[in-house]
């Protein structure tokens, strides 16, 4: 049964339909051709040569009396036997039409009439010649007297007959050549409808094979496109036919599911993948970290571990010959050392809370007096770098923030040290920290190497460091931590520089509330004293 169904039977069956239909056709055409054949042979088997017949008849006939004429009028033996021999060979001229048109077949009509012709034709000719042979006449009168009105009248009668015989097959011949045309017209309708009639037949049959086979395998060669451009919502048709595009159908049904599938799996798997990259992300993140922290031992806690050390070495050779003061000098010296430590250790915990996402579960606000934090913190860098010119210029009102005092203590504390590391020894780093009326500012400015301008966008990335630093001990983490902790209190921080003559930093924080209405207060009451003054 499935066979019936396959587009193989059915294209055999379009096949074996189209060839019946030019057989057909063919046989048809074959007809209407034999048809006008027939017609036509009439007038090409009878008529024409009846025709040329009678055609002879008539122009051989109508040499005889003027032949016969001379023959009565000649007077030597040499005139007669040259007459008689043009005579006899008109003789077998109508002989031989007579016998041409004796074979072409007749209907009864036209062999009377040929019939009356030939019985008339054959008196006359019996009359031609009779005297020219009996007696030998030299007069004008004799040639007269040889003229018979009989022979006259017998041709005439043969004459008649066969203008009438001729006129009879011109009539037949007409006749004919309008059933040929006839013929001719009615195969060429024939043929006409049978090929409107196969062109209709053909078309349906394109139809069909469009329809049931060319339109369902276009789209399914549309849906499996769509498919290979991963679009896997789409609708398959034809899944229930019983040949081989119901098969190819339902394999395109199994490929669109298996694509869904992969789908999946290939999302699931893009799942995996981006967590293993996290993952590897935050092991190359400790990675770094480990690393960074092996440099800042290497390097940075190598200077102030060496101080402790050369004190301390001090301090013991030369226990019994120090005084007082030079005691608590070299004591705070190593106090010194021992904060610059601490505050490297405590950039490296901000670094990694930075980079773990939980430097916010570290801050704790209070209430913040932001002038005290910075001077502190000018005062911490001298101690580490007594070398260092920090020129300080802070409003004398106190400048509260709520803000987390270690975290501004240690931001303040890396733009300090960043300062005076970048910064030839000895220059002068200016600090400047005032109030608007909505927030505090401290500026920290220096004149160092400064900071290339394609380098200043990414300035506050983590682990990034100028195009300039090379051959200076860093680790790339300090000013992101100082970008981290200012937005962490919601504050701004801008960036001035130009490489070769030193940078400015600016932190602007908001201020605290209460201190925000006073200055409102203190600004009316200054607006409104000098009115009541007035009054």
């Amino acid at each position: 049964m499935r066979r019936l169904h396959s587009i193989r039977a059915r294209l055999a069956f379009v096949f074996l339909f189209l060839f019946l239909l030019v057989l057909a056709l063919g046989v048809e055409s074959l007809g209407s051709l034999s048809l006008f054949n027939d017609a036509s042979a009439q007038i090409r088997d009878r008529w024409l040569p009846a025709a040329r017949a009678l055609g002879d008849l008539n122009n051989f006939t109508t040499d005889i009396p003027a032949v016969d004429a001379a023959l009565r009028r000649a007077e030597t033996t040499t005139e007669i036997a040259a007459i008689e021999r043009q005579l006899a060979k008109l003789d077998r001229g109508i002989a031989a039409a007579q016998s041409a048109y004796r074979q072409i077949g007749h209907d009864g009509t036209e062999q009377l009439l040929y019939e009356q012709f030939e019985a008339k034709w054959n008196a006359y000719r019996s009359m031609v010649g009779r005297g020219a042979v009996s007696s030998f006449a030299t007069t004008a009168e004799s040639a007269e007297r040889r003229e018979d009105t009989e022979t006259t009248s017998a041709y005439a009668a043969a004459a008649k007959a066969l203008e009438l015989l001729t006129d009879r097959n011109v009539a037949s011949a007409r006749e004919a050549g309008e059933l040929s045309h006839l013929a001719y017209l009615q195969a060429r309708n024939r043929i006409g409808f049978t090929i409107l009639l196969a062109a209709l037949l053909v078309a349906g049959a394109m139809v069909y094979v469009t329809r049931s086979v060319s339109a369902p395998l276009v789209d399914l060669a549309g849906r499996m496109h769509r498919l290979a451009d991963r679009e896997t919502k789409i609708e398959v048709f034809g899944t229930e036919r019983r040949d081989e595009i119901g098969d190819m159908a339902r394999a395109v049904v199994v490929f669109r599911n298996n694509a869904v599938d992969l789908a999946r799996s290939r999302q699931a798997l893009s799942q995996q993948a981006a967590m293993l990259e996290e993952r590897l992300a935050a092991e190359q993140r400790m990675t770094l970290l480990q690393r960074n922290f092996v440099s800042m031992a290497s390097h940075e806690f190598r200077t102030p571990l060496a101080l402790i050390d050369g004190h301390a070495q001090r301090l013991v050779s030369m226990r019994e010959r120090l005084t007082a003061d030079e005691l608590c000098d070299r004591v705070g010296k190593v106090r010194s050392a021992v904060r610059h430590m601490t505050q490297l250790i405590n950039n490296l915990i901000g670094s990694a809370r930075l980079t773990d996402g939980r430097i916010n579960l570290q801050y704790r606000p209070t209430q913040v007096d932001l002038a005290a934090l910075v001077r502190e913190a000018c005062d911490t860098q001298r101690e580490l770098t007594p070398d260092a010119r920090l020129l300080e210029r802070i409003e004398s009102l106190s400048l509260l923030v709520d803000g987390d005092a270690g975290l501004l203590s240690q931001l303040f504390g890396n733009l300090l040290s960043n300062a005076v590391k970048y910064s030839p020894a000895g220059s002068a780093i200016r600090v400047i920290a005032e109030r608007s009326a909505t927030q505090i500012e401290v500026a920290i400015e220096d004149h160092g190497i400064g900071i290339p301008e394609q380098d200043r966008r990414r300035v506050f990335e983590r682990y990034f460091r100028g195009s300039n630093t090379s051959g200076i001990v860093g680790s790339g983490v300090g000013l992101s931590l100082v970008k981290a902790i200012i937005d962490l209190h919601g504050g701004a921080i801008t960036l001035d520089s130009c490489e070769g003559e030193g940078s400015r930093f600016t932190v602007r924080l908001p201020a605290r509330s209460a201190q925000v209405l006073s200055l409102r207060a203190d600004a009316e009451r200054q607006v409104r004293g000098p009115r009541a003054a007035e009054h």
